[in-house]
């Protein structure tokens, strides 16, 4: 396997683990970038843009962008963090105060941090939508609006998997009168030189390589390629709140499809660099190459306090979520302790830990069964542990 880019002396082992993913684990295209301390000391890539690709296939580059799954609610996140820093968002403000058709059907408790932590118990639509419903820039939050909860608000969590961009998106809209994508372009990519985008501008189509599924070898991690029966039961009811939450979108949307990556769904089609994906995190927690840091300490503090902890009703795991991060834990484990970020399904994995000044991006055209902890993923965060 021929792998581009550098490593800085001591990160030897996260190249290992890169190389390893192509030859053991079913990687075929794929990057991964690491800062520490506002610094980037691994940089790589290797294989092919597109999934599909045979030898003569477009190689990937250091510029290779492809879409991320849920490790775009990291992003979004973000926004409603960075309105709340400043003064234009209470966390603790019911959701409907924002959005006033929102309060129909009982859901005047919902608070905007029950969205952040997966506790607002909106997890499905009784009317899933169709794709092209789901691409228009208000048919889901319409769709949500008129949704009634499947648990009182506060008292349990379970992973939003569609409907979480849906809730978020429309608060920034409501708040700032900007869609999401245009306010995460415009105060957040921008400011930090970020290569990532919600809703895909037409000029950076070129940069994306095709997605599709791959099987991993051997024993994937997370929510396993052989999940535990429980899991795989969860998957296969269609009355399941997990089969019934990622089918909000029914039948889900072709994600190389142009108009889908084009659009701006906040909880499913971020598409970035893993250069851009970890110079975000990186951002969060410090400066990067004289950029703004976005989170204060006391938002940072917010951002990776346990607020959602032990079974997931949608998930039928055990998850952490801070507001709007995943914690590191069983399900999705990080580098460490105080580490928080998100995962994307299938591969993709953002996070930062402020501790050790670390910030990770991994990109994956290549998508696994597996929704938490990805065996690629995973071997880089294991050997990135090893690195210093």
């Amino acid at each position: 396997m021929d792998v581009n880019g550098t490593v800085a002396e001591g990160f030897e082992p996260v190249r290992e683990a890169f190389v390893r993913n192509f030859e053991v684990l079913g990687d075929r295209g794929a990057a991964v970038a690491v800062y520490r301390d506002g610094r980037r000391v691994v940089d790589l890539w290797a294989g092919t843009k597109d999934v599909d690709g045979t030898a003569d296939s477009a190689p990937w580059e250091r510029g290779t962008a492809q879409i991320v799954r849920s490790a775009t609610k990291g992003v979004a996140a973000a926004a409603l963090l960075l309105l709340h820093q400043r003064g234009l968002l209470d966390l603790d403000a019911p959701v409907g105060e924002y959005w006033p058709e929102f309060k129909a059907v009982g859901k005047e408790r919902v608070l905007v941090r029950h969205v952040l932590s997966h506790r607002a118990g909106l997890p499905v639509l009784d009317r899933p939508l169709t794709p092209e419903e789901a691409l228009a820039p208000l048919r889901g939050a319409e769709a949500v609006a008129r949704q009634a909860l499947v648990w009182e608000p506060g008292t349990d969590h379970g992973y939003h998997a569609l409907t979480y961009g849906w809730l978020l998106g429309e608060l920034v809209r409501r708040v700032t009168g900007r869609g999401v994508g245009d306010w995460i372009a415009e105060e957040i990519a921008g400011p930090v030189g970020a290569d990532l985008w919600v809703g895909l501008p037409a000029a950076e189509a070129g940069r994306v390589g095709r997605a599709g599924r791959v099987e991993a070898p051997g024993n994937a991690g997370g929510l396993r390629s052989r999940p535990k029966r429980s899991v795989a039961e969860a998957y296969d009811d269609p009355a399941s709140l997990t089969r019934r939450a990622f089918a909000a979108i029914t039948p889900f949307p072709d994600q190389n499809d142009p108009a889908y990556r084009a659009a701006a769904l906040p909880a499913t089609n971020g598409i970035a660099t893993a250069e851009g994906l970890a110079r975000f995190y990186a951002s969060l927690i410090g400066e990067v190459d004289g950029g703004p840091r976005l989170f204060t300490p006391r938002t940072l503090a917010a951002a990776r306090a346990e607020e959602s902890a032990g079974p997931d009703r949608v998930l039928v795991i055990n998850t952490r979520f801070g507001l709007g991060y995943m914690l590191h834990g069983s399900a999705s484990p990080l580098l460490d302790a105080g580490s928080f970020g998100h995962p994307g399904r299938g591969g993709s994995l953002g996070f930062a830990d402020p501790e050790s000044g670390i910030a990770f991006g991994y990109v994956t055209n290549g998508f696994s069964k597996t929704v938490t902890a990805d065996p690629r993923a995973q071997a880089l965060v294991r050997a990135l542990r090893a690195s210093f």
